[in-house]
């Protein structure tokens, strides 16, 4: 199983002005902490895409493009990119374009997005919002299998004869991960592509998604794909601390960013029962010691059979020090007994 650290850019709010953190400072943190995270042996980072006050990242491909430069081995990936409102020419050539820097590390998750914002922004109507997905997908997984692309759907223009550069490694192919929330629709048409899954799990009890996981491989091989090439992997809210006063006061920054999202969505205020309901054994968040987060992760590879975990580590922006700690504790502690307890 890979393990993986997630990032949506999240910048932190000063208190007295309500203004929110320099992006600039925010943007070399992160590229600092990606540093890191290749250096304690992770395996995988991903970087997601928003348009919104409260988030540094617009272009993860640009993050991800110059992190590519500063390591070595991990594996860099958008979580996810927003493929309904995106171009899926130049999504390919973004992401191949961070292969060949990075020597064959990229891959790209892609999602319908659960946040509307680069819907208006870039122009489509959110009445197509399904068949969008659905045709870029289709289109950017023909540009993936073919230099030269024809294509035709309804809602952008034709594509005849045209060669798409440049070419990523491993004979232009990209992995293409599909990014659901839940939707059995969107895990279904994962399935029925063999494409690998990747499920958000950041609420309620990890438990209460088995069956859509069960789903998902039921599909995959009835759909004749090879079962030795299925790959299920989890991106769950994670923080890492060796104290647990420092993960108890973590609350103050995830219920912020919960609330403030929350706000626009009709939520309810976050409250300390919640967040320690989901810290417990059977919650899906992987806030805690080393210890409590291995065991909920190894619990999570035997429910699920999952063969990837990323852990979305800066909801709230936290202090960047303490993000640092729960990177290399996450590194040193976390994923070596992980791999112990599976062999590895």
């Amino acid at each position: 199983m890979e393990l993986g650290i997630g990032m949506f850019g999240d910048l932190a709010f000063d208190p007295n002005t309500g203004k929110p953190q320099d992006a600039q400072v925010k943007l070399k943190e992160i590229l600092e902490e990606i540093k890191l995270a290749d250096e304690v042996g992770l395996d995988v980072f991903g970087m997601g895409e928003h348009h919104r006050p409260d988030y540094a990242v617009s272009s993860p491909e640009i993050v991800l493009a110059a992190a590519a430069s500063i390591t070595k081995n991990i594996k860099l990936m958008s979580t996810v990119t927003v493929l309904s409102s995106a171009e899926p020419v130049k999504v390919y050539q973004d992401f191949s374009t961070i292969d060949l820097i990075s020597g064959g590390r990229a891959e790209i998750g892609v999602g319908r997005g659960s946040f509307i914002e680069s819907f208006p922004l870039f122009g489509y109507d959110l009445k197509d919002y399904d068949r969008l997905f659905e045709e870029k997908l289709d289109l950017l997984l023909n540009i993936n299998n073919n230099e030269v692309v024809n294509w035709s759907g309804k809602l952008r223009a034709p594509l005849e004869n045209q060669s798409v550069y440049p070419r990523a490694t491993r004979n232009g192919q990209l992995p293409i991960w599909i990014a659901v929330g839940g939707t059995p629709e969107s895990i279904l048409r994962a399935a029925r592509l063999g494409l690998p899954l990747i499920l958000a799990i950041i609420g309620g009890m990890p438990e209460q998604f088995e069956h859509l996981v069960m789903f998902y491989k039921a599909e995959y091989l009835k759909s004749g794909h090879d079962p030795a090439k299925m790959q299920v992997g989890i991106h769950s809210h994670t923080f890492v601390s060796e104290t647990e006063a420092v993960a108890d006061q973590y609350f103050k920054n995830y219920s912020g960013q919960m609330n403030r999202i929350g706000a626009s969505r009709g939520w309810p205020p976050y409250s300390k029962a919640q967040y320690d309901a989901g810290r417990s054994p059977k919650g899906a968040l992987f806030i805690g010691e080393p210890a409590q987060v291995t065991d909920k992760i190894l619990a999570m590879h035997e429910m699920f059979g999952i063969t990837r975990f990323i852990g979305h580590m800066d909801v709230g922006a936290p202090d960047h020090a303490l993000m640092m700690k729960s990177i290399e504790l996450f590194g040193t502690k976390v994923a070596p007994e992980v791999r112990k307890a599976l062999g590895k």
